[in-house]
């Protein structure tokens, strides 16, 4: 081979090796613009999202019913997972109620990971329910995840559980409501020792009182044969089941009987009957005032409402509507209004959006649950569920009242912003910030405020929900949670 074309070679793999490194280099500086710019992945290190996002979290299933549910764990040391596990806390089935003791070493599972566009908000401004990212105005080097719930210029105030903007109640849009209704009972999970006294120190027995009665009660179905001029009523006896207070699964047990209660509820079943005739319908109370929502099997839907004292008024009605041999029915009544499902067909009534328009506030009064009907009737998979509940005191700590609680609104003046975590008892969020927050130059911005300057970007996606260990004392969990990958969902009602 000649001198020439050696030389030629040699500086043909000098521009191959130049070319690799100019590609890696451009693949390197893309990736970095990429993740300042555009997309970043986080990881939940608390629970303040929980359960809508996890952080690190005992993963359980009750010892009596077998329900699924999660306990946090808080680390000795910040952002620390042990490998060999830790000692797993007292905690309490979401739907049975039932008490479990410590069990000794349980795994620690990793909290969510997620991604977070980081450009948006440089074009289009927060919506409200979003879940942001933004730092800590206390700690600016720390980023912090919470759902927005004011933007500038609006006036804040929670009430019995509500967010209130400018003196009216905000709804939350379809997708972000459907991801915040939490469990209070569900039939499908029935405890298999019922005689121990571990269910609030009593035995466990079914919560519906069908005394005096038509219905017939035994799991999985409740059943009902009688004449369709007759309506018989079941009552859900929440001194036997899970109350309606806004209690966690995810925390302390011992602060459960501090907690208020929520009286936004919502209730669901599938129906089945071989009859034309008679009706089935469930009775929500909210304060003195009583909801019903029923379906005549003829057809026709009816929303009605008795306050203390009164008589039964109908609110709405629609019809005949299709009626198919099964079908699942649902009847809430959140952010004062009432959504009543039958199958594919919806009645909705609007209570108001001031403070009073569903009655008189008297948060002390617990809610009531009914299942009522006529005919020959057969129900399956029977739920209670309950809405998220922003509380106004900090029960787990002090007692105190937080900014923007009841008779003390909140107003944002221009590029504030006001957040609050879904797991409401235990989150540090704009009501409780108790000092001004940092900035540059020595200057500090307003206590309770996140300042436009701060916001990182908006949660999108769960990528890698608290996946699983391959073997015990492993210290990494590399098997993801395909299940749980799903979108966040934030101020649009519609899906991303």
């Amino acid at each position: 081979m000649s001198p020439n074309k050696t030389s030629e070679k040699r500086k043909d793999r000098v521009v191959e090796v130049a070319n690799v490194f100019e590609w890696l280099i451009t693949a390197f500086i893309l990736a970095f613009v990429f993740r300042a710019f555009v997309m970043e992945a986080f990881r939940i290190p608390t629970g303040s999202m929980a359960d809508t996002l996890k952080g690190a979290h005992f993963r359980l299933r009750c010892g009596q019913c077998g329900y699924k549910y999660e306990y946090g764990y808080i680390p000795r040391v910040e952002d620390t997972i042990p490998a060999g596990g830790a000692n797993l806390p007292p905690t309490r089935c979401p739907s049975c109620g039932h008490y479990s003791l410590a069990e000794g070493v349980w795994p620690v599972s990793n909290g969510d990971r997620i991604l977070v566009l980081k450009c948006i908000y440089q074009f289009l401004g927060p919506k409200q329910w979003d879940v942001i990212v933004f730092r800590n105005p206390l700690s600016p080097r720390v980023n912090y995840i919470k759902r927005l719930v004011g933007r500038p210029g609006e006036t804040i105030e929670i009430i019995d559980g509500d967010v209130y903007i400018n003196g009216q109640i905000s709804r939350k849009p379809p997708n972000v409501q459907d991801e915040l209704w939490m469990p209070v009972y569900d039939n499908d999970y029935q405890p298999v020792g019922p005689d121990q006294r571990s269910f609030n120190s009593h035995k466990w027995q079914q919560p519906f009182n069908t005394a005096n009665s038509g219905w017939v009660v035994g799991p999985p179905l409740f059943q009902l044969d009688t004449p369709v001029d007759q309506v018989h009523t079941m009552t859900y006896d929440a001194s036997i089941g899970n109350d309606f207070k806004a209690t966690y699964a995810y925390d302390d047990v011992r602060y459960y009987n501090d907690l208020p209660y929520c009286s936004d509820l919502m209730v669901r079943f599938f129906i089945s009957s071989t009859n034309s005739q008679g009706r089935v319908g469930i009775a929500l109370s909210k304060y003195e005032t009583t909801y019903e929502a029923w379906i005549d099997l003829t057809g026709e839907m009816t929303i009605a409402k008795t306050e203390k004292g009164g008589k039964a008024t109908d609110l709405v009605r629609m019809g005949p509507v299709p009626i198919s041999k099964s079908a699942l029915v649902k009847f809430a009544n959140v952010d004062h209004q009432l959504i009543f499902q039958f199958g594919s067909k919806k009645l909705v009534y609007d209570l108001g959006r001031g403070p009073e328009d569903a009655g008189q506030i008297k948060p002390d009064i617990p809610p009531q649950v009914k299942i009522f009907g006529s005919g020959k009737l057969t129900l399956s998979h029977i739920a209670i569920l309950r809405d998220i509940h922003y509380t106004e005191v900090k029960f787990i700590r002090s007692g105190e009242p937080g900014r923007a609680a009841q008779g003390n609104p909140f107003t944002l003046a221009k590029d504030e912003f006001f957040v609050l975590g879904d797991n409401s008892p235990n989150s540090e969020d704009s009501r409780w910030w108790d000092r001004r927050g940092m900035a540059n130059w020595g200057l500090s911005y307003r206590q309770g405020i996140v300042p436009r300057d701060y916001l990182v970007g908006k949660a999108l996606f769960v990528y890698w929900p608290s996946g699983f260990r391959p073997f015990a004392g492993s210290r990494f969990a590399v098997i993801p949670n395909i299940g749980g990958m799903r979108f966040i969902y934030g101020g649009s009602s519609k899906s991303p």
